[in-house]
């Protein structure tokens, strides 16, 4: 008997990371799609939706990979029908936001109602940019459609395999950091990510957006075998083991105390 061919969606198991500073913003994402053992994809979760002079908008992407690819393309097309209501055209970044989720929540029914129940169609987004004469925002789009903002004190957002990037955002991130060396952290919480979770990797985008001109940003790519990655992560390894080795010892007594326990 030879076994019915069974198309699945993928799932993405990925990270992504925007942070908000005074100097501007910082969005990052890995490009891995699927790292089974004798297969690795890779696919962009990357994309700068408007760079036009008058705004700038990012979009990163993570869970069910036609869900999130449905809702960039309507963006798009969107905006190339001069839709009334489209990217270009939006006032406020936290409309943005709702159009972007009131997509995300109808690809999702959309796709819950045309599956047999097999696959979760869901899909998260970090959604961030600036609009001429406003300031720059970013804000995180949960598959039901709401969304949040990132705020003082938590100054970045995350989706996708957040747990071991988090703890560098935590102590290092902060709102007079320099632009630089917020990317820096954002590669460096990648890394870590990667170092605990094989199914994120490389290809790795870094935006990097000066809050002083709107079209002003840089966007990097880097491969698995790029000099500054691999760079970034032998100096974070040997820090860490020095601060680890720099750490003050126990309190341990000089005469170890015995606990006699009855049996």
């Amino acid at each position: 008997m030879i076994a019915a061919s069974v198309h699945r969606p993928e799932y993405p198991v990925t990270y992504c990371v925007a942070i908000t500073v005074d100097r501007g913003l910082v969005f990052a994402s890995d490009s891995r799609t699927n790292a089974g053992v004798d297969q690795v994809s890779t696919f962009s979760k990357m994309h700068t939706l408007v760079a036009d002079g008058d705004r700038m908008i990012t979009l990163l992407s993570s869970g069910n990979l036609a869900t999130t690819q449905a809702v960039v393309r309507q963006l798009r097309r969107d905006m190339e029908n001069n839709a009334p209501h489209n990217l270009r055209s939006i006032k406020y970044l936290a409309e943005a936001a709702e159009y972007v989720g009131e997509l995300n929540r109808n690809q999702r029914a959309k796709h819950r109602n045309e599956s047999n129940g097999n696959f979760n169609p869901e899909a998260s987004f970090i959604f961030g940019g600036q609009i001429a004469g406003r300031e720059p925002q970013i804000y995180l789009v949960y598959p039901e459609g709401n969304h949040i903002r990132a705020s003082a004190e938590t100054p970045y957002l995350q989706i996708g395999e957040v747990k071991y990037g988090k703890p560098i955002l935590d102590r290092i991130i902060h709102a007079d950091l320099p632009l630089q060396d917020a990317a820096r952290c954002a590669l460096v919480s990648m890394d870590s990510t990667m170092r605990s979770n094989v199914t994120v990797g490389p290809p790795i985008e870094v935006l990097i957006y000066n809050v002083e001109g709107y079209g002003n940003f840089t966007r990097l790519m880097l491969q698995e075998d790029d000099d500054y990655l691999r760079e970034l992560r032998r100096g974070w390894d040997s820090s860490l083991k020095r601060a680890f080795q720099s750490l003050p010892g126990l309190p341990v007594p000089a005469t170890p105390r015995i606990r006699l326990v009855d049996k």
